[in-house]
């Protein structure tokens, strides 16, 4: 059972709503992988993605939030900052024992709620802001 992408997501920027879809099907392939018994191979595969994803993602969005002046920008680079951090210890944690259904699990608990939390609450937030001030 995956994780659906649904317009109740949107944060009405096409660009960063592109990339929380992107965000969504790689999460979707390692849940697939997961029920295939296959999710220790790729987690690994996540874990670098994730990597590349927070830079272009967190750049594009925090860029947007200082160009248009957005108030709880310090609190949302600070979420931004923690994940990377959270994922930074993970990534440490799979070079040191190569991977485990324990990262797996971790994997999935800590971008399942990063989508359930952030996307639903902080960044629907910013979009709502990115809409009121094109009004």
């Amino acid at each position: 059972m995956g994780i659906q992408w649904t317009a109740m997501l949107a944060v009405g920027d096409p660009t960063i709503d592109k990339q929380h879809q992107e965000l969504f099907d790689r999460i979707n392939r390692l849940l697939e992988a997961c029920n295939a018994g296959k999710g220790i191979e790729e987690v690994k595969e996540t874990i670098r993605f994730l990597g590349d994803y927070v830079v272009t993602h967190f750049q594009t969005e925090e860029k947007m939030m200082r160009d248009t002046n957005y108030p709880d920008y310090l609190k949302h680079k600070a979420a931004h900052d923690q994940f990377v951090e959270s994922l930074s210890e993970l990534n440490e944690s799979v070079q040191q024992d190569g991977g485990n259904v324990k990262t797996v699990v971790v994997t999935n608990r800590l971008v399942i709620s990063w989508l359930n939390t952030h996307i639903m609450n902080v960044d629907k937030q910013f979009g709502k802001f990115l809409k009121e001030k094109q009004q």
